[in-house]
């Protein structure tokens, strides 16, 4: 084997090859090539479908703008020195990210290497962008190639966390609720035509006979309804969460893992907030109302599209709204913001696919040298 093909992208590695290995890896069997096919054509349709999702959520935010306005704002108006500062705290705030999950390798038995850690958790965030929910497994196939790690285990340290960032943000959903109760009902009271929208939404006959079916059916086939896939999604979804929460408990390093919990999410917040501070539109607004917008954004990042997109800037949008901010400024500060975190993702995302093979040559056997030829 030649060196150059030892050097394999981890993307290649990670993405067909680990979903390969999660399924086969008992009976070693090669799948049937129509299966294969199904589920590249399954993968492929789920792709563009989120993707188009995205694009038209985006498409119905920014159809009605003025472009040339958006254009003289970007150059005149946004000062790009707190940009640079969100992007700094973005950085750090992966680092922290690395900590944490180093932390969550150890008590299986390993200690990788930093800049691996580091490198796989970008490579993550760079996949998620093109295909949503697969930076999980990206960055456990990295690990897992370069740092001889179980990639099984490491699925479970990932579990752990996505629970406890859920419970994170459910927590912080909590506090924006409870604070900013009486800022939503003036927004409505000033706004009397969302008010009539919500009244007739809650006392729609169709509303509540629908929902009163929907109980009166899920009792009914409740047996035939633990048999479906929907049922079996949301039961393994919580199952996670609680399994998620035990392995919590085999960590060593408790305070650090606390610590790094909650610097995630407030560095996640500072990332988004000093950005208020590059508008003249946001700049008077305080800490609660960055708070706001950054919880709402978020549930935006969690929907199922790449990177958020449409879904992200819509509820930005509509968060700065609650605060006096005008649509048309708002899809500004939402196109920036969501901009600029996306392209550090992507170019250090890139940098980290590229550079992880060469860092990690000393981890591939020397090439073969041909056994030279003797005589009698």
């Amino acid at each position: 084997m030649s060196a150059t093909k030892q050097l394999k992208l981890p993307l290649i590695f990670s993405i067909p090859k680990l979903i390969k290995f999660r399924k086969y890896k008992t009976q070693r069997a090669i799948p049937h090539k129509g299966l294969i096919l199904k589920k590249i054509a399954i993968k492929t349709i789920k792709f563009l479908t989120f993707f188009a999702i995205g694009v038209s959520i985006f498409w119905l935010i920014y159809k009605d703008q003025d472009i040339e306005h958006i254009k003289s704002v970007l150059k005149n108006d946004v000062n790009y020195f707190w940009i640079i500062i969100s992007l700094f705290i973005g950085l750090l705030s992966h680092i922290s990210r690395t900590i944490r999950w180093r932390l969550m390798v150890e008590p299986i038995g390993h200690k990788p290497n930093f800049i691996n850690t580091f490198l796989a958790v970008m490579v993550g965030y760079l996949m998620n962008m093109v295909f949503p929910r697969m930076g999980e497994l990206s960055r456990c196939g990295v690990l897992a190639r370069y740092e001889k790690v179980s990639f099984t285990k490491l699925i479970g340290t990932v579990v752990a966390e996505r629970a406890v960032d859920m419970l994170s943000l459910l927590v912080l959903l909590t506090i924006v609720i409870f604070s900013q109760a009486g800022q939503m009902i003036r927004f409505i009271n000033d706004n009397p035509e969302i008010e009539t929208k919500i009244m007739g939404l809650i006392t729609s006959p169709i509303l509540i006979g629908g929902l009163v079916a929907l109980v009166v059916l899920a009792f009914i086939f409740r047996k035939t309804l633990q048999h479906t896939i929907f049922y079996k999604k949301i039961f393994t979804i919580f199952n996670n969460l609680k399994e998620g929460f035990i392995s919590v408990r085999g960590i060593k390093k408790k305070g650090w893992f606390f610590f790094h919990s909650v610097a995630i999410w407030v560095l996640y917040y500072l990332m988004l907030y000093v950005v208020f501070f590059s508008f003249g539109f946001t700049s008077h607004l305080g800490p609660i109302a960055g708070l706001t917008t950054f919880v709402l954004a978020s549930f935006g990042m969690v929907a199922p599209v790449q990177g958020g997109m449409g879904a992200w800037h819509f509820m930005a949008t509509e968060a700065l709204a609650l605060y006096g901010v005008a649509k048309t400024n708002g899809v500004i500060f939402a196109f920036v913001a969501h901009t600029s975190m996306t392209v550090m993702i992507i170019v250090i995302g890139i940098i980290s696919v590229l550079i992880l093979p060469f860092i990690n040559r000393r981890n591939y056997p020397a090439p073969e040298q041909p056994v030279p030829e003797t005589t009698d």
